[in-house]
Parts: structure tokens; sequence; C-alpha cells
């Protein structure tokens, strides 16, 4: 049997999304699965679809902090609350775009969600945004070159547009095969589908 693969829809500005980042290698090591992870744009998906970031509904957004730290503290996460979200992700998620399929993604991946979720900065900041590049081994002028070329901001659309297509109305969005399942508190389901 061929092993299965998990299609991760992210976006760096989600702290769940990034509680499932730091997750899902466990996962794919116990199920045999690959990970494929796809940059969407979470502000996209919830125009497209009418959704709204939870935190808008005040009760909502204060009993997923304390569910987000319960889940942080179960599986031994670093989750810090940044005091500048929600932070505005369009470039940092074209700077993954333009790396998907390149030796910088998954690096990239990592400095990004470290340093929205971990040793929080203000990443819709530039020069925030280019120190901790640099920070992390990366000449950030090409990062951000390449991120700015017309093919990787319609890339991101196409991603976004391809989540929407799917049934996705937020991050993280999980795809194994058909199913789809939405939430990191959903792991289990997703472990079990890719097993």
């Amino acid at each position: 049997m061929m092993p299965k693969t998990i299609e991760f829809l992210f976006d760096v500005g989600s702290p769940t999304t990034y509680l499932a980042h730091r997750r899902l290698p466990a996962i794919a090591a116990r199920t045999g699965a690959s990970l494929d992870y796809i940059p969407v744009l979470l502000g996209g998906i919830f125009k497209a679809t009418g959704n709204a970031p939870p935190g808008l509904v005040a009760a909502r957004g204060q009993w997923m902090n304390i569910d987000m730290a319960r889940y942080a503290a179960r599986e031994a996460i670093t989750l810090q609350h940044n005091p500048d979200f929600p932070i505005n992700t369009i470039t940092m998620m074209r700077v993954l775009t333009g790396a998907r399929g390149t030796p910088d993604f998954t690096p990239l991946v990592e400095a990004l969600f470290s340093a929205m979720w971990e040793f929080p900065r203000n990443l819709s900041d530039p020069e925030t945004l280019k120190a901790t590049l640099t920070a992390a081994g990366f000449d950030p002028d090409t990062q951000l070159a390449r991120a700015g070329g017309p093919e990787v901001k319609s890339a991101l659309i196409k991603a976004t547009e391809y989540a929407v297509s799917r049934g996705a109305f937020g991050a993280p969005t999980f795809f194994v095969g058909d199913e789809i399942f939405f939430g990191q508190d959903r792991l289990d389901w997703v472990e079990k589908a890719a097993a």
C-alpha cells in the first residue's frame, strides 16, 4: 500500500496552525505519510467563505487562548502570545510560496513560525521581517524579490482558491486523499486517515 500524503494548508499568522506544524512531523513518522505544506492566505479564505477570525467574538477568543495553552502544555510546545496579533502575513506567505519546492522552504517555514509564536515579533514590519530572514541565514533581498514576482503572487492566489474549492474555510486545514479535517485539535483523525 502506498504511503499517504497529508496536505497541510497553512498561514503562519494562525497560532493553531503553528501548533499543528509542531505536531505534524511525529504524525508523519508514525504513519509513514509524507507532508505537503501548502501556503495559503487565511484572509483570502475568510473573504471567500464569509468566515471570520474567532477572536472577533470576545468569549470565543478568550476560550481559544485557554484551549491553545492547554494543547501547547500537553504537547510540550512553546507558544507565546504575539502582542502584534493579528499580523498581515501576505509578504511572509509570498516568501514561502516563492520558496516552495526549493531547499529554502522548510527552514523558512520554521523561521517564520518561530518568529511569530516562539519569539514573537511584528513580522508585518518590513525591517523586522528582513532582520528575521537575515538571522535565519537568508538574504532578505533575494527572498523578497522572488516573493514580489507576479508568478509567485498568482501561485498564492491559486493555492488559496484551491483550498476554498476543496472546502477549506480556515486554517489549519488538512486533506488526506478526499477527506478534509479542520483544526489542530483534529490531528488524531488526520493521523488515523494517514495510517
